[in-house]
């Protein structure tokens, strides 16, 4: 999966291919929020000047900033409140869209390869850790394996060797299941805890889908989570097309919750990216734009779209303040 996705010159964020787009018609794979509605953007920035005035830092650090669009819109609404707005990419391609894209903020925009030493401000992630490697494991005939890929004549194939490795929450049953498990994103969320603890003060918000641990690995989600875009449609063989389509699995957010406590975040809030957004303000602005431009934005909050689905998770370096985003809808006690 790394190397599918993030191979110079070969993988996925690695290639020039349009990624971000309504429609097939315009060579995109998938559309995100940001890209959906400018609400997104306007509201999102809400929480964040809050976190800044709470944590008194005046830094905006965006990781995975794909267009560029949720700078765009976080700069247009924070302005002057920014000192700095960071941006670590992996991707050069899509660095070179986002400068362009936000070249009206010269300097105030800054772009990194690495995490620096520490972190001093708010840092966010629209659909980053939804894109960071997996481990596949299957249970098969009781007995747990990890599933890696092998070389079969030209192509690819499955290939399967017994593991001391399971999921961090058991699975009922002794039924055939596939599922993954994530140390990449928890070994992220780990030096992102040490970056920001070594700062001044900080907190961090990450926007994706996936649920908390009962809900991942319930005995009934036997094929796992993994998926692949390619066109907006949704496929489940990663082994093809290797390179030009996305692959993607669910976020475990109890895991990720832990891994952020145990290296000495508190969990600010755990709730749906629907209530999340109407908690810092998202249907006063619907007030302020068209009616078509409402009907868009409704897809961020309605249940039956984005609003469910996506999930929002918060920490922050202190727990001595209340953010606005979860103020009503806290999910915390079902991670």
């Amino acid at each position: 999966m790394q190397l599918a996705l993030y191979e110079p010159g070969l993988g996925y964020y690695a290639n020039t291919a349009p990624k971000f787009g309504a429609m097939p018609a315009s060579g995109s794979d998938f559309i995100t929020a940001p890209e959906l509605s400018p609400l997104f953007g306007q509201t999102l920035a809400v929480q964040v000047r809050e976190a800044l005035d709470a944590t008194g830092s005046d830094d905006v650090w965006e990781f995975g900033a794909g267009s560029g669009a949720l700078a765009a819109q976080m700069m247009k609404s924070l302005g002057e409140r920014v000192h700095r707005y960071h941006i670590v990419d992996v991707s050069g391609t899509l660095r070179a869209r986002q400068q362009a894209a936000l070249a009206a903020w010269g300097e105030q925009v800054q772009w990194h390869d690495t995490l620096p030493e520490a972190i001093s401000g708010v840092v966010i992630g629209n659909e980053v850790l939804d894109a960071m490697p997996v481990q596949l494991l299957a249970r098969l005939n009781g007995v747990w394996h990890e599933r890696g890929v092998a070389l079969h004549g030209n192509g690819f194939a499955w290939a399967d060797r017994p593991s001391p490795l399971q999921p961090p929450f058991p699975i009922e049953g002794e039924h055939d299941v596939v599922t993954e498990i994530h140390p990449q994103a928890r070994a992220f969320i780990s030096t992102l805890a040490a970056c920001l603890r070594a700062g001044t003060g900080g907190a961090a918000f990450f926007l994706d889908y996936g649920f908390p641990e009962a809900e991942y690995y319930h005995p009934q989600r036997i094929g796992g989570t993994l998926v692949c875009h390619r066109a907006h449609q949704v496929d489940d063989n990663p082994l093809i097309d290797v390179g030009i389509k996305d692959i993607t699995a669910h976020v475990d957010f109890t895991g990720i919750a832990m891994t952020a406590q145990d290296a000495g975040l508190s969990v600010l809030g755990y709730t749906s990216q629907g209530r999340f957004l109407l908690n810092c303000g998202m249907a006063e602005l619907m007030q302020t734009v068209s009616l078509p431009e409402r009907a868009t934005a409704m897809k961020l909050v309605a249940e039956h779209e984005m609003g469910e689905l996506f999930k929002v998770i918060g920490f922050s370096t202190s727990d001595s303040w209340v953010a606005r985003g979860f103020a009503e809808g806290d999910r915390t006690h079902r991670l």
